[in-house]
């Protein structure tokens, strides 16, 4: 409908929560892997047809909703695009307003952002709820009592900084990326202590080795990532401090090897002609040691992007028998590029293992 977001919750039976083990949505992809999948069964394909309306409630904000609402408990958060509202909603009594959150969120920032003043979600961890803000902010709020524990800001409006995209929480961290690829920023990926906001650690997509936490344990695995100061070598001179490379999309993460996973966006400018190189390091996917921010492998999908494809699109976290029934396990990467292809790497070295196209591609 026009005008006023509404939030709809959609039940068959009486419950909304149908199993105590996974009733719960604590971050924006439901999981580190990037799956998205819930185990609730109470929706099949054989009820869903009497799916109906069972409560609504308006955020009041007008423009594009792109944040899936967290559920812990009895208690479902909502994030608003700027203002960046959070309300909690009690669903013991559906839909109704336990409390709301304003960040107070620079009204500036909205004439920063590329592409609407959307928020892609929050995340939950030990009693509280982390988000961002418009205005290049990282804020924790008491889950129980809506009350600000901490604010840290993390980039800058005036330069044409601002953050879109969902925090992801891991053993007292929360990693933050910033928006902005269109408007001459450096992108980089920030990490934070939950305890009290305090910066732990910066990792650059371009500039000098020490700006991008490359050093000893970085070892992609093709040639063409291969080499020191990659992320200055290969923009014209001074090129890469206005090169984009922003990280607005979503995060996995590995408890296994504690990897941290993610994808770079678009090089700036916008204009190929005027960055010659392969411009390091951005359109790609970053392999990262989740406590020091150490780069372990690195993977370019798009050299020198020309069509604004970034390469921020999710990485899933998968187990796969990629040669057949018989053969081991692989554990691997699987990203969708907006490249049109599908792209299948080993998740401990970078290794593409597969990379074949789900749609008519018109620029390989």
């Amino acid at each position: 409908m026009m005008g006023k977001l509404l939030f709809l919750a959609l039940i068959v039976g009486s419950s909304l929560i149908a199993k105590a083990d996974d009733g719960q949505w604590t971050m924006a992809t439901k999981d580190y892997a990037n799956s998205r999948f819930s185990e609730l069964d109470q929706i099949n394909v054989g009820n869903a047809k009497q799916l109906k309306l069972s409560w609504k409630f308006s955020t009041g904000v007008f423009r594009g909703q792109e944040a899936a609402p967290l559920v812990v408990g009895d208690t479902m958060y909502v994030v608003t695009p700027f203002p960046n509202y959070l309300y909690a909603l009690d669903l013991k009594k559906p839909g109704t307003l336990k409390w709301k959150y304003d960040p107070k969120a620079e009204a500036a920032s909205k004439g920063e952002a590329c592409c609407d003043w959307v928020n892609r979600g929050a995340a939950y961890a030990d009693g509280r709820i982390f988000y961002n803000t418009l205005d290049a902010h990282t804020v924790c709020v008491d889950a129980a009592s809506g009350k600000e524990i901490w604010k840290t800001r993390i980039g800058d409006i005036n330069v044409g900084e601002t953050i879109t995209m969902a925090p992801m929480v891991v053993k007292g961290k929360v990693y933050v990326g910033i928006s902005g690829g269109e408007f001459g920023v450096r992108g980089r990926l920030t990490c934070l202590n939950t305890s009290d906001g305090k910066i732990k650690w910066r990792a650059y997509s371009t500039g000098p080795d020490a700006d991008c936490l490359i050093g000893p344990r970085f070892h992609p695995y093709y040639q063409s990532d291969q080499g020191k100061d990659l992320g200055v070598k290969t923009w014209p001179p001074g090129h890469w401090k206005i090169g984009g490379g922003t990280i607005w999309g979503f995060l996995s993460y590995d408890p296994e090897t504690n990897l941290l996973f993610y994808g770079t966006g678009n090089p700036g400018s916008w204009n190929p002609d005027l960055r010659p190189g392969d411009n390091k390091w951005s359109c790609g996917c970053f392999a990262r040691d989740a406590d020091t921010g150490e780069a372990v492998w690195f993977y370019q999908w798009s050299p020198h992007d020309e069509f604004d494809h970034d390469g921020i699109n999710e990485c899933m976290l998968l187990d796969l028998k990629l040669d057949g029934p018989d053969r081991p396990v692989r554990k691997v990467l699987v990203h969708p590029g907006r490249t049109g292809y599908m792209y299948v790497l080993d998740r401990a070295t970078g290794q593409v293992l597969s990379a074949g196209p789900f749609t008519r591609v018109t620029a390989a």
